[in-house]
């Protein structure tokens, strides 16, 4: 089994740097694996908190099932997969030519909150920062959330946080990084950030983008509470594979792909956790496996080597199941999914308490 070694590097370097129910089945595709996927699709069955389980291989959906009252139309609640959606319009907004570069300090586009006393460190946090959630800030998410959404004013919420370390040094997940994101591609472009997803990636892709929620000055909610139906999730997942290709056209750059799933930070949470521009990485199974990853079990996981895309989505509300739901989601994707779909491990993945054993 080939472990990823890039990820093993990529720790490496960092630490001599850093030392710190029922199922309803309404649209079935053609399972042309011969039910390679079947063990996913019972465990599936029996979690009363997923909605859906659609599996692409090599192109083709091969699975598309829905669970608990849900429907192929039903919209999805995708949490912070959203954080993956900003992070490619910022890809786009850069080849466009509304944003310099990565490297472009945000002080540019916050002259007025963070150069008050002279120039701060806070003015040389970095796009680059952002996206890689190294901006220094201390988060906005987990103990400081319910604030940061009841304060009047996101942005400047966001941007008096203390700033705890130097930016660039340390990954600390932060929901306010990927919302200064969409304040600065409202300010770049001119446009709402919906009116820049429309133009510049659903429409191009082939769909109607849904509205979601803004914040006080009417800025949209940037890496969470985006909407979009577990097809749209699997085209958006598809079009990474395809190096930002769907539909004839180059949507987003393909350097921007390769940049995105690239490890770039270390989760302080957990050690074999990676962060590229939005997107999560981690061994699945013997494989380099991005995801993008939303509260809940909202997942888009790609695995490129097997030219593979599955996406999940389940219940978002708040229970005292949720955290063993989304291990279980987890251990779904990695043991009944990617496992089975590997040359010579359908048969050698382990079997987890309440996991079916998947393969042929």
């Amino acid at each position: 089994m080939r472990k990823s070694t890039r990820l093993v590097a990529f720790a490496a370097g960092f630490l001599l740097q850093c030392p710190l129910p029922s199922t309803h089945v309404f649209a079935q595709a053609s399972t042309p694996d011969g039910g390679v996927f079947d063990g996913a699709i019972r465990h599936a069955e029996t979690m009363p908190r997923i909605r859906s389980l659609l599996i692409s291989r090599n192109g083709e959906l091969v699975v598309e099932r829905y669970f608990n009252g849900t429907a192929p139309r039903d919209i999805a609640n995708i949490k912070s997969v959203s954080k993956s959606v900003i992070s490619a319009l910022v890809g786009i907004a850069i080849e466009q030519g509304y944003i310099d570069s990565v490297r472009q300090p945000i002080g540019t586009y916050f002259p007025e909150r963070l150069t008050t006393d002279g120039d701060t460190p806070k003015t040389r946090i970095t796009i680059e920062n952002l996206l890689t959630m190294q901006s220094g800030l201390e988060t906005t998410s987990n103990r400081n959330y319910g604030a940061w959404v009841q304060s009047s004013d996101w942005v400047r919420f966001a941007l008096r946080q203390p700033l705890e370390l130097p930016p660039g040094m340390v990954m600390e997940y932060s929901t306010g990084n990927t919302h200064l994101l969409s304040a600065i591609l409202t300010g770049a472009t001119g446009m709402s950030t919906l009116q820049f997803a429309r133009e510049y990636l659903a429409g191009p892709m082939g769909f109607r983008l849904a509205s979601w929620p803004r914040d006080p000055q009417g800025i949209y909610f940037g890496g969470n509470d985006m909407e979009m139906t577990p097809r749209e999730m699997l085209e958006f997942g598809k079009l990474y594979l395809n190096k930002g290709r769907a539909n004839g056209k180059q949507i987003i750059p393909a350097d921007w792909i390769d940049a995105s799933l690239s490890p770039r930070a270390i989760s302080t949470r957990d050690n074999d956790r990676y962060y590229g521009y939005g997107w999560w990485i981690r061994d699945m199974a013997g494989h380099e496996t991005p995801y993008a990853w939303g509260y809940g079990g909202q997942f888009i996981v790609l695995v490129p080597e097997l030219d593979l895309v599955v996406v999940t989505t389940s219940s978002s509300w708040p229970g005292p199941d949720r955290r063993a739901h989304t291990q279980r989601m987890y251990d779904l994707v990695e043991y009944s999914v990617i496992a089975p779909a590997s040359p010579g491990m359908a048969r050698s993945a382990p079997s987890l308490p309440g996991i079916p054993s998947g393969g042929e």
